[in-house]
Parts: C-alpha cells; sequence; structure tokens
C-alpha cells in the first residue's frame, strides 16, 4: 500500500502539475546579499484569500515499482482540509483527506487504510516539520517554511531572487530537532519557483519545483509541479492538472468495512 500512499501524499501535496524537462535551474547570484527589505518577505508570507478549488490531475509516480498514471480529483478548502480521489482505468484505487487534525487514506485493492497525524506525511517526506498549515502554503506553491532577514541571505539574480540559510536551520517537533540546509528560489513577482532542503547529517534531500504559473481567482497557482524525495532511494511524482473550478463540492470519507489499518513504522 505505501506506494499509493505516497502518491495520496503527493497529491495532497500539491495542486496541479504538468511536468517540464529542464526546468530547474540555479540562479547565479548578480549582487550581494540584500538587507532591510521587509516588503519581499512581506510579499511572500502573503496568504491565500480563495474559498475553495477542485482540480482533475493527472499523476504519474516512479517509486521504484510499476504505478500507471492515475487520475486524480484533488479539492481544497482554504484553511480546512485537502480531499482527493484517485482512479485508475476509471476503477476507484484510493481516496485521502488531510485536516488540522491529521490525514486519513485507504487504498482500495488491498483494503488498507491510514488514520495518523502529520508524523506520517513527515516520514514519508524525510521532513519533521509540515503540520496541516505548511502543507497548504506548500500545495498552493507558497512559502511554507518559516524565514527571516536575520537567518536568510537575500540576493537579487536574473530570474528573481534567492533565499539561502546562513546556517544550517534547526527545527524542533515533538522533542526532535533537524538540521537542514535551505535554499529557495523565486521569481519577479515573488511567487516561489524552487525549494531545496537538504538534511546534512544523511544527505536526504526535499526537492520541489513549481512552474507554468497562472493567476486564476485572484490566485497564483503553479500549472507545473515536480517532487523528488531523495533518501536511501529516489521518489519521483509528476501531476498534471487538466481543470480548475472555484465552486464547493461534496466531500464525503469514510473507510469501508473491513478493511486493515496500515500502523506507522
Amino acid at each position: 500500500m505505501q506506494k499509493y500512499i505516497l502518491i495520496i501524499v503527493a497529491a495532497l501535496i500539491v495542486t496541479s502539475c504538468k511536468v517540464q524537462k529542464n526546468q530547474t535551474t540555479t540562479p547565479v547570484s548578480t549582487t550581494k546579499p540584500i538587507s532591510n527589505n521587509a516588503g519581499f518577505f512581506s510579499a511572500i508570507e502573503k496568504k491565500s484569500t480563495f474559498d475553495a478549488v477542485k482540480i482533475n490531475s493527472k499523476i504519474d509516480a516512479k517509486t521504484g515499482s510499476f504505478i500507471p498514471t492515475l487520475d486524480a480529483v484533488i479539492y481544497i478548502e482554504n484553511g480546512q482540509k485537502v480531499w482527493m480521489n484517485l482512479t485508475a482505468v476509471i476503477i476507484q484505487a484510493a481516496r485521502g483527506v488531510a485536516t488540522p487534525e491529521g490525514i486519513k487514506g485507504y487504498y482500495k485493492l488491498d483494503k488498507t487504510y491510514i488514520d495518523s497525524d502529520f508524523g506520517y506525511l513527515n516520514k514519508l517526506l524525510n521532513v519533521n516539520f509540515i503540520d496541516y498549515n505548511a502543507l497548504q502554503n506548500l500545495l498552493l506553491g507558497k512559502t511554507f517554511i518559516p524565514v527571516s532577514e536575520n537567518d536568510y541571505n537575500l540576493t537579487q539574480n536574473a530570474n528573481g531572487f534567492n533565499l539561502t540559510s546562513k546556517q544550517t536551520q534547526k527545527i524542533t517537533e515533538n522533542g526532535k530537532t533537524t538540521e537542514y540546509k535551505i535554499s529557495l528560489d523565486y521569481d519577479t513577482d515573488f511567487n516561489l519557483n524552487h525549494v531545496l532542503l537538504t538534511n546534512p547529517a544523511n544527505n536526504n534531500e526535499l526537492e520541489i519545483t513549481y512552474s507554468n504559473r497562472e493567476i486564476l481567482s485572484n490566485e497564483s497557482f503553479p500549472k507545473s509541479v515536480k517532487i523528488i524525495i531523495k533518501a536511501d532511494k529516489t521518489d519521483e511524482i509528476l501531476l498534471e492538472n487538466t481543470k480548475f473550478d472555484f465552486s464547493r463540492m461534496e466531500t464525503t470519507y469514510s473507510v469501508p468495512a473491513n478493511y486493515k489499518k496500515t500502523e506507522i513504522k
């Protein structure tokens, strides 16, 4: 089941995407670090104002095992929940939901399910700081990591801006502290383009690339997203958007009878 839960997690993380080859570039800094730029930090921390959005997407994943292309419906109520449904060859395969309380999901083909706090999601992504607010910002292509002028160097380059942690950033969650090297790239409109988190203790990486942005309902949505999770092996999740709809919808979720709970290890 874990490979499908990873896809559910990915779909809960990103709204929509269409993969582009060679879309990840490392801008060359052309200026010295910018200081006292309160306007930049205010712009990248701007909150979403939409009420709800439904996205139809296609998902492809490379996890070392064969997974067919999946059709997904992803529905987000701002600040409340992220709900998604997966189908493979018109047959429902899985369903999941994330709320501030945690994440739930079930996989129909082997009759298993999860019901967890965000520890399960953090484990799959090899990080320790994702809660619902961070998840929503991440899925919308917004800054999901706390940043400040004191802890980061801000530089301007040909493609926009870059934030790089001055030192490894220590993030403590549930009594456990993890250090990360962090780099974030933004375009000239302050939209997040690329995130790279590296854990220097084990060289694990989480890399996310956002591109092909479109203004919809006064919100900048990334139409292209690529997630790469590097640990003992490398998992890659790609999603392709097909349609946006900003009306509310019913989002039922209940685990069918006789399903077995998958325990977190």
